[in-house]
């Protein structure tokens, strides 16, 4: 893989920046996007090996797309691998969610993966190469629970664009896959308010992610993001070449 580059969006913190550590060790080249210019710089002093090319912007914003479009041809001249990563949480009854909130979860995690997938696969299909594309969507999508509307409806609508890309990328020989992670500790959890509370009340952040994985996860803990990103590699790798459209479940059986 040393000659390939690889898109990842969300690319500063989480699964984003797990995935990208670990790419780091076979690609040629990277192009990392986040909304957190600091936090790009912070994870590209930790790189080693493979070019990099970084973009902070909103990931549901039409216009910085072109750009990129351009900045990767430019650079590389090629483009292997996408990773559509980027997402915000929400949580609040229906009755309760406003419309600006419904706008915002839908813009970054449904938005930004339909224009992740655009733009990729655009790329991908200059390239002539083939390619692999992976999508984090979530258990939300498939499981129902309340409080999550609007989180749910992106993820669910991110899952079948899984499917859709999937079927128009294969007669280009690009594959497009999903991931639908359950509990995983990321920032995602640890930035909540609620979660300060939980920390507080069981003494550290490591019990309080034990005390949440234990009240609703089979297997009794979540993943971690190291976790996901290898469950990425392997679908954006040919490890897995006759896969394409699935959507796989890592969830500690939450979803049983």
């Amino acid at each position: 893989m040393t000659e390939r580059v690889a898109l990842i969006t969300g690319a500063a913190s989480g699964i984003g920046a797990a995935t990208a550590r670990r790419l780091s060790q076979g690609v040629g080249g990277l192009v990392l996007v986040d909304r957190s210019r600091d936090a790009l710089c912070a994870l590209a002093g930790e790189l080693r090996g493979p070019e990099l090319l970084l973009r902070d912007f909103d990931v549901g914003s039409e216009a910085p797309w072109s750009e990129l479009e351009e900045a990767v041809e430019r650079r590389f001249g090629r483009l292997d691998h996408v990773v559509a990563n980027a997402g915000v949480a929400h949580g609040a009854p229906l009755e309760e969610t406003t419309f600006d909130d419904w706008r915002r979860v839908l813009s970054a995690n449904l938005d930004g993966v339909f224009l992740t997938l655009r733009a990729g696969l655009r790329l991908l299909r200059k390239a002539g190469r083939g390619g692999t594309a992976v999508v984090v969507s979530s258990v939300a999508a498939v499981k129902a629970e309340p409080g999550i509307g609007a989180y749910a409806a992106s993820k669910a609508g991110a899952a079948q664009l899984v499917r859709v890309a999937a079927k128009e990328g294969a007669r280009d020989r690009i594959r497009v896959n999903g991931v639908l992670p359950g509990g995983v500790e990321t920032p995602i959890w640890t930035q909540a308010p609620f979660f300060q509370e939980l920390v507080d009340k069981a003494g550290s952040e490591r019990a309080a992610f034990d005390e949440m994985a234990a009240m609703a996860t089979p297997l009794g803990r979540y993943a971690s993001a190291d976790e996901i990103a290898g469950l990425i590699a392997f679908l954006l790798s040919d490890a897995s070449a006759t896969m394409t459209g699935a959507l796989l479940v890592s969830d500690g059986g939450y979803a049983l």
